[in-house]
């Protein structure tokens, strides 16, 4: 027997601790915030390129499974979402550019940083390698899950279970929780339909709606009461946490902006030769020093007019010419004669090859002309040995 639906990737909670990420050093607590953060951009991003909700909750689901075998420490999780959300894209047939989901990413980390918005070239250094990036990142996520893409949602079961329930009531509500149980490891320990059973516990739970409990309800969808409760604590943990940012344990960042370093020279203050006065007008420093100097430019600059005024002025403005001039310009206007001889000559000759080529013409004309006056006489010949032997044959018959 062929199974379609593979659906076999779910660890134990000694696995979950012991985890690549805990092995380079990271702690639970930063563990749980980056997967939620790598989560809210899956999602950010989704609604950004107007995805469908199936493409969101395949990618979040591959980027839990992704960091169940490798590290936080090796791969940045921003790179990694955006990765995601493009594989994603092409296993529910909702696929989407790379530059286009570069471009998303860039922005909400602009506006998520507090930055101001810098456009990002498509011919620059950095989108050449966040697209080289993006490709790279999807081969190894691939190689990882072992190109087992499949993804069972939690979201197809609720709608049946509240309908053998008689809840629709609670719809809405359990499917808001489906979406937030998937920023959780409860995708990886979990069977979708466990989740499905624990968000509609938890829904009837809020609102305040009874559902039947002998026997229990959750025997029916092959549930324990067990995965219930963990799932409904995971989820009540979840909304304790406040709004969380990323925090900085990758290697090299992966950041999508494009960080520019301050000029050193532009953060110093201004040379120290003024002070600023109480008023903000700045005041020299040394203002007996000045003067002496300016004191002794003075008689120098008197000198140098001095001088300028007994040198001889230009030709040009002395009224005389430079014989200099006169040979430059004496060039220049032959060179000029040629260029327009030149030109003369090559507008004869293109009215010399205008007129062989209408003379040319005319023959052909002429030509064509005695050719049609021939046609027409040898058919007129044709036809009058026709009628002679046509009349040959009318008299012998008669």
């Amino acid at each position: 027997m062929i199974y379609t639906a593979i659906d076999t990737f779910y660890l134990t909670d000694e696995q979950l601790r012991d985890s690549p990420s805990r092995k380079d050093g990271i702690d639970e607590a930063t563990e749980t915030a980056l997967r939620v953060y790598g989560c809210d951009l899956i999602q950010e991003s989704g609604i950004l390129l107007r995805l469908p909700q199936a493409v969101m909750v395949t990618a979040q689901v591959l980027f839990h499974r992704f960091y169940c075998k490798k590290s936080f420490v090796r791969f940045s999780a921003k790179r990694v979402a955006a990765s995601c959300v493009w594989l994603a894209g092409k296993l529910e047939e909702s696929r989407r550019e790379p530059k286009h989901i570069i471009f998303v990413f860039h922005r909400m980390e602009y506006r998520r940083e507090n930055l101001p918005i810098e456009y990002l070239d498509v011919s620059s250094q950095k989108y050449s390698e966040l697209t080289h990036d993006l490709i790279r990142t999807e081969r190894h996520l691939l190689k990882e899950i072992g190109f087992i893409c499949h993804v069972e949602h939690p979201h197809k079961f609720i709608s049946n279970y509240l309908v053998t329930l008689e809840a629709p009531d609670l719809t809405q509500e359990a499917w808001n929780l489906a979406n937030d149980s998937l920023r959780t490891t409860l995708c990886v320990r979990f069977k979708s339909e466990v989740i499905a059973c624990g968000v509609v516990y938890a829904a009837s739970r809020r609102r305040g709606i009874s559902l039947p409990e002998d026997p229990p309800w959750w025997t029916v969808f092959d549930a324990d009461e067990a995965g219930i409760q963990e799932v409904c604590r995971v989820l009540a943990h979840l909304y304790s946490l406040p709004k969380l940012q990323c925090i900085s344990v990758h290697r090299d960042n992966g950041s999508f902006t494009i960080r520019t370093t301050p000029d050193p020279q532009a953060s110093k203050g201004s040379p120290g030769g003024a002070i600023a006065s109480d008023k903000g007008t700045p005041v020299p420093s040394s203002s007996s020093q000045e003067k002496d100097s300016v004191t002794k430019a003075a008689p120098d600059k008197v000198k140098e007019k001095s001088d300028d005024e007994g040198k001889p002025l230009p030709a040009e403005l002395n009224g005389k010419q430079d014989p200099t001039v006169n040979l430059k310009n004496e060039k220049l206007e032959s060179v000029v004669d040629r260029c327009w001889e030149r030109e003369r000559e090559r507008s004869r000759g293109r009215d010399r090859d205008g007129r062989s080529r209408d003379s040319d013409r005319d023959s052909r004309c002429r030509d064509s002309d005695h050719e049609r006056d021939r046609r027409r006489r040898s058919r007129e010949r044709s036809s009058e040995k026709r009628s002679q032997s046509f009349a040959l044959v009318t008299v012998s018959l008669s």
